[in-house]
């Protein structure tokens, strides 16, 4: 079990992202106020991340694509490489946002070189994927399989955020058609803009846990959830059972407000961890998405007797 579970883990960072290597390093990334660049720590421990230096691998471009609001970077090792995928919009048009890929030319993400591969490609038969804002991508494994899950936006006037699944053809391209695993259904993914997005994907006794954020970046941001059989089907949206309420939302007695875009982890002692983003001040000032108080928190997830996991604030 994590020693302590504070508030503010790592101040500032939004849509944290944790991987524990095969080696048992910890690494870790997200999102910063200035949406400029892409960082990276390490450390053998968990909490020993919020110490930890950070390192900027990658900086936006001066002009063209990747060159504005650089978004929630993950780190995923595939085929014995490492990856970063992130979004990223123009310089000359900021809500350009697309997917891309950066790889690692070595075995240390953190002091190696990366080198950018370009946008995410859907498959060749595929007429709809990153046509238009698309964010978020996240990546699981099951059965030897690889998948890919985005948020992308459809639609004409009030654009919705819809999350997507594919099978991975390669760690740069997409083998199957888009699915869509969720829309917008419920008043609490409606609270300011449509929005399901921010996917994470946690394993447990034959079953496969997926959590989404929904709402708009302020206090009603929130988190959702979707639970698969391993054994079925990942790209039958049947297959799929979607929660009716959110898994975690604003908790005002606690001071804690729009937790979400989550990601998991294990402790040192191989307990399951989550981590988000969340504020602890119901005011903000501006518009909540240029806001800098987006903070990284931790907790460890309890699995409730229904072998579901429950999240607390």
């Amino acid at each position: 079990m994590l020693k302590e579970q504070k508030d503010i883990w790592i101040a500032q960072r939004a849509d944290p992202y944790v991987y524990r290597h095969t080696d048992g390093t910890y690494y870790f990334t997200a999102s910063v106020p200035a949406y400029d660049r892409i960082v990276l720590r390490s450390a053998k421990h968990l909490e020993q991340l919020a110490e930890a230096e950070e390192v900027t691998i990658w900086k936006k471009h001066e002009a063209g694509s990747m060159g504005n609001h650089i978004w929630a970077p993950e780190l995923h090792y595939l085929d014995g490489k490492w990856y970063i995928y992130f979004a990223a919009g123009d310089a000359e048009d900021k809500w350009h946002i697309r997917p891309y890929v950066l790889e690692c030319t070595g075995q240390n993400p953190v002091k190696d070189t990366w080198v950018e591969r370009g946008m995410m490609q859907c498959a060749d038969e595929d007429e709809f994927s990153f046509r238009a804002f698309s964010l978020d991508a996240t990546i699981f494994e099951n059965k030897g399989d690889y998948y890919y899950v985005w948020a992308e936006k459809v639609g004409a006037g009030r654009m919705i955020s819809n999350l997507y699944i594919a099978r991975m053809e390669s760690p740069v391209k997409l083998a199957t058609v888009q699915v869509l695993l969720t829309t917008p259904d419920y008043d609490w993914e409606r609270r300011g803009f449509w929005v399901n997005e921010g996917p994470a994907v946690v394993k447990h006794n034959g079953k496969i846990y997926l959590t989404y954020s929904a709402s708009d970046t302020g206090v009603n941001y929130c988190m959702g959830m979707l639970t698969i059989d391993e054994k079925a089907d990942m790209l039958d949206p049947k297959a799929w059972t979607k929660k009716r309420y959110p898994v975690l939302a604003t908790e005002e007695e606690k001071g804690i407000y729009g937790p979400g875009h989550n990601s998991f982890t294990v402790d040192d002692d191989g307990d399951h961890v989550i981590v988000f983003h969340a504020r602890t001040e119901k005011e903000i000032i501006g518009d909540p998405l240029y806001n800098p108080n987006r903070h990284a928190m931790l907790r460890n997830i309890i699995w409730g007797l229904d072998g579901e996991p429950k999240f607390k604030l």
